[in-house]
């Protein structure tokens, strides 16, 4: 498991805002390497109302696509979440991903990402795939504090515990 606080900037403040994308799929290494460049470079020219934001994306686990503006540099508007969403479009239909299924919901098992329908979360569940200590990554949140220490997460510290009657 990878240590967040090695790879998100620190000069970021703790409320940054964050937008994680999950993949449908692994992208492959080619993938990998070429959807790295796409954010990067959109970073590199975004704007909210002509001012430089100052922004971060990284591709993690080869199915997460992670995007911060530092709010506290330039407030983000409407137009500029618009611009981000619009690359994140474009890699779907390049890739031929889906990024915005929330009903797909990612899991570390194995030593590895593991997606699962929410449709069939209670069969996991009732099967082992899954348990009370299962990382679960938490793709809801919204700031650079919770992304660092609530992103990736056990089942029964998220909304899932409730959903799935687990008690702790």
């Amino acid at each position: 498991m990878i240590d967040l606080h090695t790879i998100i900037p620190t000069d970021f403040n703790d409320n940054s805002r964050v937008w994680i994308y999950q993949s449908s799929k692994i992208f492959t290494l080619q993938e990998a390497f070429a959807i790295e460049d796409m954010p990067t470079q959109f970073i590199t020219n975004w704007k909210s109302h002509g001012t430089p934001v100052k922004g971060y994306a990284n591709l993690l686990f080869g199915q997460f696509i992670i995007l911060l503006a530092d709010e506290t540099a330039t407030g983000i508007s409407g137009c500029s979440t618009d611009s981000s969403v619009h690359l994140m479009k474009e890699i779907e239909q390049r890739f031929k991903v889906d990024l915005f299924n929330r009903q797909h919901l990612a899991f570390y098992i194995k030593e590895k990402v593991q997606i699962i329908p929410m449709a069939q979360l209670s069969y996991a569940l009732q099967n082992g795939f899954i348990d009370a200590e299962t990382l679960y990554f938490n793709n809801v949140i919204a700031d650079k504090k919770s992304l660092l220490n609530n992103w990736i997460t056990p089942v029964k510290n998220t909304w899932l515990a409730s959903k799935l009657n687990i008690t702790v």
